[in-house]
């Protein structure tokens, strides 16, 4: 039976990608950026500080590091929970020691689950990036606008309460966006958003609100994903991190500053056993010429008008 004529016609069939989020582009043939002071590397370090209800429900989908046992799966829910009262703080400790102010991705429950911890990060000098409700509330497409908007709007309502700050940056639980998420972050206020690993440096969104700057989070080096994704040893990640730099860096020299995204979570790098590997990449990143370690919102601000 052959075909009918109009079987291959598609009426979104263009040149280009699947998708008008933003324009493709060759990062090398990019005018280059600019950091403050001549910088070469823009080190962005995000620490994702995270509450994994005990009843987080299984659909859509869970997001990564969710609950795996049945319910109550204590075991999982208090090793996620070490992050919120023990390895935050180590964290804290090791940032200034080193004077760095960095940037912490915190679910908006914790303002009234862990006050205490919020203020702590806010006393260290350091930006909140609002990262949804709980890490039960995945954002998806078959979210109705008004129910995500819901869960975005009680996330910063209860962050910039909780903190003052104006929390102007986003990253959703498990990176997870529905179609709707990036006009309805606009509409909340949100600048810019971590969600989208497909890039070393700042770059405009365009949604049906106004501008939207996707800012780097590495994902391959992000510490969860190397330990409970890939299976791979702490020195491993260490290794990996450093030559991530090092690309980074020698690029940097010929095509323009760079961001080295650093994402850590509080349950994983905030261990006895980690954070001595947490200390070793920053001691090597930071013994170079030409770093400037800032918020992600200063990185965005500075690359804003570059972009």
């Amino acid at each position: 039976m052959s075909l009918p004529e109009n079987y291959l016609d598609y009426p979104a069939r263009r040149y280009g990608m699947d998708h008008d989020r933003y324009d493709w582009s060759d990062m090398f043939a990019r005018k280059p950026i600019a950091w403050p002071n001549g910088a070469r590397i823009a080190l962005s370090i995000v620490t994702h500080v995270q509450h994994f209800p005990l009843d987080m429900p299984a659909k859509p989908f869970k997001a990564p590091g969710a609950l795996s046992m049945p319910y109550p799966d204590f075991r999982h829910f208090t090793n996620r929970d070490y992050g919120n009262r023990i390895g935050v703080f180590r964290i804290l400790r090791l940032l200034a020691e080193k004077g760095l102010r960095t940037s912490f991705a915190i679910n908006g429950c914790i303002a009234t689950r862990y006050p205490a911890l919020l203020d702590a990060v806010a006393a260290g000098g350091h930006e909140v990036v609002a990262h949804g409700l709980d890490m039960g509330k995945v954002h998806h497409s078959g979210l109705s606008v008004d129910d995500e908007n819901a869960i975005i709007a009680d996330t910063l309502r209860l962050l910039r309460g909780a903190t003052g700050q104006p929390v102007e940056g986003w990253l959703s639980p498990g990176r997870a966006q529905g179609f709707n998420t990036p006009e309805l972050l606009v509409r909340n206020g949100i600048r810019w958003n971590l969600d989208w690993a497909n890039d070393d440096l700042p770059y405009p969104m365009l949604t049906k609100g106004g501008p939207l700057l996707a800012m780097p989070l590495a994902y391959e080096t992000d510490d969860r994903v190397v330990a409970n994704e890939y299976f791979q040893s702490e020195p491993e990640w260490v290794q990996q991190v450093k030559d991530r730099f090092d690309v980074l860096y020698r690029e940097s020299a010929d095509y323009g500053g760079r961001v080295m995204s650093l994402p850590l979570h509080s349950w994983v790098s905030g261990m006895p056993y980690r954070v001595e590997y947490l200390r070793e990449v920053l001691d090597y990143i930071l013994g170079h010429d030409g770093v400037w370690t800032a918020p992600v919102g200063q990185i965005a601000a500075a690359a804003e008008s570059q972009v």
